[in-house]
């Protein structure tokens, strides 16, 4: 299973919490890439709801991972 953040960001607007057969569902229904699908298929086939993306590829950066500026940049 291989996650990027493009990849990623098809289930931005998806209904959390949701079952991973729910986020196989909405990404069909959107149209996600055929990659976004099978990552989905290779979670495990249980009645776990996912939170959020991050339950899903825990190493989904932050904003602030974007957004680092060093405090030093303000004085």
């Amino acid at each position: 299973m291989i996650w990027t953040v493009e990849l990623a960001s098809f289930l931005d607007d998806a209904p959390w919490p949701a079952s991973r057969d729910e986020l196989i569902d909405y990404a069909d229904r959107i149209g996600a890439p055929l990659e976004v699908l099978e990552n989905l298929r290779e979670l495990e086939e249980n009645e776990e709801l996912y939170e959020s993306i991050e339950d899903i590829w825990p190493d989904y950066p932050s904003d602030e991972d974007f957004f680092y500026m060093d405090d030093d940049e303000f004085n």
